[in-house]
C-alpha cells in the first residue's frame, strides 16, 4: 500500500508553471508571440505601425482565447453553480424554518386585529359624545379634560420603561418616552398592541387616538394579503427547489475539454499530487531493504577455532 503525506500547505502544490500561467497558456501566448511579433515587424514598414498592430492583434487574438476562454467559462459555470447550491439550501431554510414562523405570525396578527376590533365596537362612542377615558384612577367624560390628563400624565415618564396611564374603550393604556426622549408615545394594549404619538394639543391627542383604533380593520386586510404572498413563496419554494444546476452538462463537457487540453500539454508529466506520491514511493524503498536482497548476499563463515583451543577440547 503506497502512503501519500498531505502537506500541510496545500499552496506549495500548484499546477501553475511560470508568471501564475499554465503551461496551456503559456504554449498558446507564446505560439501568439511567435506568429504575431514577427509579423508586426514584417508589415510596419509597409502598411504603417497602427495597421501592422492591428494585424498582430487579429492573428494572436485565437490564441489567447484558446488560452483564456475556455478557463473562464469553467470559472464562470462553477460560481454558478455554486450560487445555485447556496440558493437550494435557502430555500430548504426557508420552507423549513423562516415561512412557517411568518406565517404563524401573521395568522396570530390577524386573530388578534379581529378581537381587537371586536372589543372596540363593544365600546363605542355614543352619538355626539364621548365614551370616557380613565386616567390614573379619574374617569372624565370631558375631551378637554382627559386630553390634559393625558398631557399631565406625561410628565411622569423618564424613559422607555412603560408606565400605565388608564383605560380607554376596553383598552388598557401606557406611556413611554422615546427616541432619546422627544416623543411621547402611547400603547393601547388589547390582544394587539397600538402605538400613537402624542402632540402638545389635547383634543389632537384623543383623534390620533380614535384614528389609531379605526385603523385596525385595514391593517387586518394588510396582514391578509401579505399571508396569501406568503403562501405564493411557498408553492414557489416548492416547485424551485430540487432544480438541478441548469448549466450542469456545458460545465461538465468544457470541464472535460479542459482536462483534456491541459493533458495534451503535460502527457509525459505527472501531476504535483502524483509527483509527491512516486517520490514517496521512492523515498521508501530506498529506505526499506528487500528480502530477496538479503538472500542473495551469502552468510558470512564461522572463523576457524585456534590451536590452544583446539587441545583444550581434546583435554577435556
Amino acid at each position: 500500500m503506497a502512503y501519500v503525506s498531505i502537506p500541510k500547505d496545500l499552496n506549495t502544490v500548484k499546477t501553475k508553471v511560470l508568471l501564475n500561467l499554465t503551461k496551456r497558456q503559456l504554449v498558446c501566448f507564446g505560439c501568439g508571440a511567435a506568429i504575431g511579433v514577427p509579423l508586426f515587424f514584417l508589415t510596419k514598414a509597409h502598411t504603417g505601425v497602427s495597421t501592422a498592430a492591428i494585424c498582430m492583434i487579429l492573428v494572436m487574438l485565437p490564441f489567447f482565447l484558446l488560452a483564456m476562454d475556455l478557463d473562464v467559462d469553467v470559472a464562470r459555470l462553477k460560481l454558478m453553480r455554486a450560487n445555485h447550491q447556496s440558493q437550494q439550501y435557502r430555500l430548504e431554510d426557508n420552507l423549513l424554518r423562516k415561512f412557517p414562523e411568518q406565517i404563524d405570525a401573521a395568522k396570530s396578527m390577524i386573530a388578534g386585529l379581529e378581537l381587537d376590533i371586536q372589543t372596540l365596537a363593544a365600546h363605542p362612542h355614543p352619538e355626539d359624545g364621548f365614551a370616557g377615558m380613565e386616567v390614573k384612577g379619574d374617569n372624565l367624560t370631558d375631551k378637554d379634560n382627559a386630553g390634559a390628563a393625558l398631557l399631565e400624565a406625561c410628565k411622569e415618564v423618564e424613559g422607555l420603561e412603560s408606565v400605565p396611564v388608564g383605560s380607554y374603550r376596553g383598552f388598557q393604556m401606557a406611556l413611554t418616552l422615546e427616541n432619546f426622549g422627544r416623543d411621547y408615545i402611547l400603547t393601547l394594549k388589547g390582544q394587539m398592541s397600538h402605538r400613537v404619538e402624542l402632540g402638545r394639543d389635547a383634543r389632537g391627542n384623543l383623534v390620533r387616538i380614535d384614528n389609531a383604533l379605526n385603523a385596525m380593520p385595514e391593517r387586518v386586510t394588510s396582514q391578509k394579503a401579505y399571508l396569501d404572498n406568503l403562501y405564493a413563496q411557498v408553492k414557489e419554494a416548492k416547485a424551485a427547489l430540487g432544480k438541478p444546476f441548469p448549466q450542469e452538462e456545458e460545465l461538465r463537457t468544457k470541464s472535460a475539454r479542459l482536462a483534456e487540453l491541459n493533458a495534451e500539454l503535460n502527457i509525459d508529466d505527472k501531476t504535483p499530487m502524483e509527483r509527491l506520491a512516486g517520490d514517496n514511493d521512492a523515498a521508501a524503498k530506498s529506505t526499506r531493504p528487500s528480502v530477496l536482497q538479503k538472500l542473495r548476499f551469502a552468510l558470512p563463515e564461522q572463523p576457524s577455532l585456534k590451536p590452544k583451543q583446539k587441545e583444550m577440547e581434546a583435554a577435556l
